[in-house]
């Protein structure tokens, strides 16, 4: 996105300064956010079906409406159509980060996982350790495979059961994980073959790659047809689950893990180069009064 010509920041929060003659659900003074949808036509399959995250004439950030779709900036316009009320209780350093991120994690959660299953959790960035907290809050067994120990205790604190460190490991039986994982989140945009999580996967497992990159899965054939094993994409959330995420959040009091900058051009190049080089932790949010 750095080499485009657009308003950077798919994810934002603001408070309404004035609204059109046709708007209904947000009025001057409302505190929204927004991530990266910007519009959808209402009258297609997906939108009539309430999976409006996949309308086939949606306008998204990065696709569509170049000067007019980001969020770093002092104003913006926007349809209120994809624009979400923040609850009181969370704050925007908490919101913003999960007006895409929290969404995306949300709906293969409450779509594919019970509360009673194990919920493993491939890496902690930006999208894993928001995973981890909804998991955990709706009663998941959560598992988080790591690259490495060095999170292990800040995974554990965010709710997660049990830690693995998988590093320089080729087979996965070695890290004796005691019970299958049901559920299998990809927080991580690193490819790998699939297939090395399989030993310690339940029969029927569900695999759900979650961010966004290039490239192709890679996934042994008969293992996963012989175990029966589903392996389901998951884009961001449509409206209404977005917020109901948005209020299971501020009930369970889920926060984001962010670097704080300040809304300038050093600021956004600082945050970007962090991002460039791996080393945010987890996620920027660029604000005035940072």
């Amino acid at each position: 996105m750095l080499t485009q010509p657009l308003v950077l920041g798919h994810e934002g929060i603001g408070v309404v300064e004035k609204v059109g003659v046709a708007c209904t659900q947000v009025t001057v003074g409302d505190r929204v956010g927004w991530g990266p949808a910007s519009s959808t036509c209402g009258n297609c399959d997906m939108c009539t079906t309430g999976k409006d995250a996949y309308c086939f004439n949606a306008k998204y950030y990065g696709f569509h409406d170049f000067e007019t779709n980001g969020s770093v900036c002092s104003h913006t316009v926007r349809k209120e159509q994809w624009l979400f009320k923040i609850p009181d209780a969370i704050s925007s350093v908490d919101a913003a980060p999960s007006m895409c991120g929290g969404g995306t994690i949300w709906v293969p959660l409450i779509e594919h996982c019970k509360a009673y299953e194990r919920v493993g959790i491939v890496r902690i960035g930006g999208l894993g350790h928001l995973a981890i907290q909804f998991a955990a809050r709706m009663g998941c067994d959560v598992i988080v495979f790591s690259s490495t120990e060095d999170k292990r205790e800040e995974a554990l604190k965010l709710g997660a059961s049990e830690f693995y460190a998988t590093k320089g490991v080729s087979d996965y039986d070695q890290l004796n994980v005691p019970k299958p994982v049901d559920r299998l989140l990809i927080t991580t945009s690193a490819k790998f073959n699939l297939g090395l999580f399989y030993p310690v996967l339940a029969r029927n497992a569900t695999i759900l790659p979650l961010s966004v990159d290039g490239g192709d899965l890679t996934a042994p054939y008969m293992p996963t047809i012989m175990f029966g094993n589903s392996i389901v994409g998951s884009c961001i959330c449509s409206r209404h689950p977005q917020s109901r995420m948005l209020d299971f959040a501020a009930r369970h009091r889920i926060y984001s893990i962010v670097e704080k900058y300040p809304m300038t051009l050093k600021g956004v190049i600082e945050a970007a180069t962090r991002l460039r080089d791996g080393k945010m932790r987890y996620r920027a949010v660029l604000s005035w009064d940072a």
